[in-house]
C-alpha cells in the first residue's frame, strides 16, 4: 500500500493507494498518523479512491486511527470511497461512523 500525503493549511489529505489487507499494508498508513499526531497535525482527510478493497483488519487499522485522532482532539474524514469500499462500511454499519464526502474540496470545506 502506498501512503501520500498532501498538506493544505492546517488539513492534512492521505491519500492511500492499494488495499487494505492488514499487516504489512497498513503499517505505512498507521504509522503516517502517528507521525501527524505527535506534530499536532489533527484535522485528516483520508482519500480511499485508491482502495478498492480492504477486510476486517484494514476496517482496524481505520477504527484505530480514527480512535487515536479523536483521543488528540482532531477530526478524521473519509473522502472519494470506492463502490466496494462503500458496501463493506455499509454493511458493518461504520457508514454511520465516520463523516464521508464525495470530493475532497467537500470535506475541506466541512473540516475549515
Amino acid at each position: 500500500m502506498r501512503v501520500q500525503d498532501e498538506l493544505r493549511g492546517d488539513i492534512v489529505i492521505i491519500k492511500l493507494k492499494g488495499d487494505m489487507m492488514g499487516e504489512p499494508d497498513t503499517a505505512a498508513f498507521r504509522e503516517k498518523i502517528r507521525e501527524l499526531l505527535e506534530k499536532g497535525m489533527v484535522k485528516i482527510i483520508l482519500d480511499l479512491s485508491g482502495v478498492k478493497w480492504m477486510n476486517s483488519l484494514g476496517l482496524g487499522a481505520l477504527i484505530s486511527a480514527f480512535t487515536s485522532v479523536k483521543n488528540h482532539n482532531g477530526d478524521m474524514v473519509i473522502t472519494n470511497v470506492t463502490k466496494k469500499v462503500e458496501s463493506l462500511f455499509m454493511i458493518t454499519q461504520l457508514i454511520k461512523v465516520f463523516k464521508h464526502y464525495d470530493t475532497v474540496d467537500e470535506a475541506i470545506a466541512a473540516l475549515e
